[in-house]
């Protein structure tokens, strides 16, 4: 894979042979992400997790204290007055059954996350080889599929995020932007890892997390020491 000047430039401050420390990790990420946008900061957690076994799938949320920076936007699948509710608490988009066809036949996927109330998830079933490869379909455990819609929507909108094994047993989440203090993205971070740390499989033998690597969306990747997350 050929790689441009920045990043070879970027590339030369990170020694490869070091595990660096959290705080270490995420002000070099920050000092390399020098694109003209501001980058998101990235976690890649590689678990010892086998995700083909069911009791062995990590899938989650947790609230970031500082948000993700990113403007998120909400679509919600609800009728009557939870759809009211809906538009009440600030989803961007709400509807039922008329949605399918726009999403199916238009290809219509303006939205980031989808939120909805559980005698919707018959309709919004029909949408799982649409929604699902893009990981958007509401599951219960990432608190997607609720009747508590206003919940939802305020802990999306405040810095919610879902992690979930993908299917070489990474976990890829973002912790906030470049322009963030090194601060924020450390509680971040840490506040991610504490959630991560909590959904080990009881049933895993051997090493829970492999490897885990901050990096921005054009910077190269900064590897962390494990066992100091794990301390």
């Amino acid at each position: 894979m050929k790689r441009g000047k920045r990043y070879l430039e970027a590339a030369k401050n990170v020694d490869r042979s070091v595990l660096y420390d959290s705080a270490d990790a995420i002000a070099l990420v920050k000092k390399n992400a020098g694109a003209k946008f501001d980058e998101t900061i990235e976690a890649h957690i590689r678990t010892g997790c086998d995700g083909r076994h069911a009791d062995q799938q990590i899938r989650g949320a947790v609230v970031l204290p500082h948000g993700t920076g990113k403007v998120v936007r909400i679509l919600v699948f609800a009728k009557g007055a939870k759809a009211d509710e809906a538009e009440a608490a600030g989803a961007d988009f709400v509807g039922a059954e008329e949605l399918i066809p726009k999403i199916q036949n238009e290809g219509w996927l303006d939205f980031d996350v989808v939120v909805a109330t559980p005698d919707m998830m018959g309709v919004v079933g029909r949408l799982g080889r649409t929604l699902g490869p893009k990981g958007l379909m509401p599951n219960p455990k990432a608190g997607t599929v609720t009747m508590d819609i206003t919940k939802a929507i305020n802990e999306i909108k405040a810095g919610k995020i879902e992690y979930r094994l993908d299917k070489t047993n990474i976990i890829h989440v973002p912790i906030g932007k470049a322009s963030f203090t090194e601060d924020k993205l450390a509680d971040n971070f840490q506040t991610l890892m504490d959630a991560i740390i909590k959904a080990r499989p009881s049933t895993l033998k051997g090493t829970f997390l492999k490897s885990v690597t901050l990096t921005s969306t054009m910077g190269p990747g900064v590897k962390l020491n494990v066992s100091k997350l794990l301390a």
